[in-house]
């Protein structure tokens, strides 16, 4: 593995209404930079306290640790039409995620925007409630409250990366994710086994599906790693005080290629548990994606994918996740 080189990106520009024209410009430049030569990158100055984000993994390391079995089979993932299960929200055991056809070796709590449920169930594939830990009992008021800091941090990121393709048109974005879809895991990942091949790894090579990814994860090194433009692996190392950023699929279409979802993936072979809080911002769930003109004009003049749905996407996507 190589040491770090990914960019770390002040995103206070777009935070802050005082902030000036050329601070802006600066900010915005390094952020299509990152995204055109790597996909990844660290963000600072993101406003969120190091105190809140540092309890929301106290949080999940205490839900993976000190709940009992019982109350993990109880919020665990059902198929569509099952209960009060939607084929996609709540706990997952260890191997029940599946990338490119091998198991994951995690455990995991998958939460969604909400929807209207009111009709009760059954519920179609990501159409149902939420299915929250009641250990630590906190932690369902607190997550929420991190989620809202989230949700304006992706619109602001969202809306440099459109200043990025177009300064006269930055809300390209915000105007397709203003009922973000989103989605929050809570990781939990147990040392690998010493023979792995059977469960494939900590979570396998894969790109994400919408527009950013926040990761926040411990201080645990050495385990998840960005496949460079080149084909090497880097180690995205947590830096104290950043989120680790990727950008998705959907952003990927949109530009029409230009920025590139990057393949990474999780190899954990440290002797303890490591916790991670990734948080999804991704398009509206009836949102059309499809290039965007000057997109398909920086990249050769013509449409290199087919208009989606953003939700249907998701569904074929969620649909062939599990074990």
């Amino acid at each position: 593995m190589t040491s770090p080189t990914l960019p770390v990106i002040d995103i206070s520009p777009f935070l802050h209404p005082s902030s000036n024209p050329a601070e802006r410009e600066a900010c915005a430049r390094t952020i299509y930079d990152a995204c055109l030569n790597t996909g990844f990158y660290y963000l600072k100055n993101h406003g969120i306290p190091t105190a809140l984000t540092d309890h929301i993994l106290e949080l999940a390391r205490s839900f993976f640790l000190n709940a009992s079995d019982e109350e993990k089979s109880s919020i665990a993932r059902q198929a569509a039409g099952k209960g009060d299960g939607d084929g996609a929200r709540g706990w997952q055991r260890v191997g029940e995620n599946v990338t490119q056809g091998k198991r994951d070796w995690h455990e995991a709590v998958d939460l969604y925007r909400d929807v209207d449920d009111s009709l009760g169930a059954p519920y179609e594939v990501l159409q149902g409630p939420n299915r929250w830990p009641r250990t630590p009992a906190s932690l369902q008021e607190t997550y929420k409250s991190y989620m809202t800091d989230l949700l304006k941090l992706g619109e602001a990121v969202v809306r440099a990366m459109g200043y990025a393709l177009d300064p006269e048109d930055e809300d390209v974005f915000v105007r397709q994710t203003t009922k973000s879809f989103w989605v929050m895991r809570i990781i939990g990942y147990p040392p690998l086994p010493s023979d792995s091949s059977e469960a494939g790894i900590s979570c396998g090579e894969h790109t994400d599906y919408g527009c950013l990814t926040f990761l926040l994860a411990d201080s645990t090194t050495g385990a998840l790693q960005v496949q460079h433009r080149s084909g090497s692996w880097i180690d995205a190392d947590p830096i104290p005080g950043t989120f680790v950023v990727n950008i998705g699929d959907m952003m990927e279409r949109w530009t029409n290629g230009l920025w590139r979802s990057t393949m990474h993936r999780v190899i954990h072979r440290g002797g303890e548990w490591r916790f991670s809080v990734p948080f999804f911002y991704e398009p509206d769930f009836e949102a059309r994606i499809k290039p965007l003109k000057n997109c398909v004009e920086r990249t050769g003049g013509e449409e290199k994918y087919d208009e989606v749905v953003y939700g249907n996407f998701l569904r074929s996507k969620v649909e062939g996740n599990f074990f």
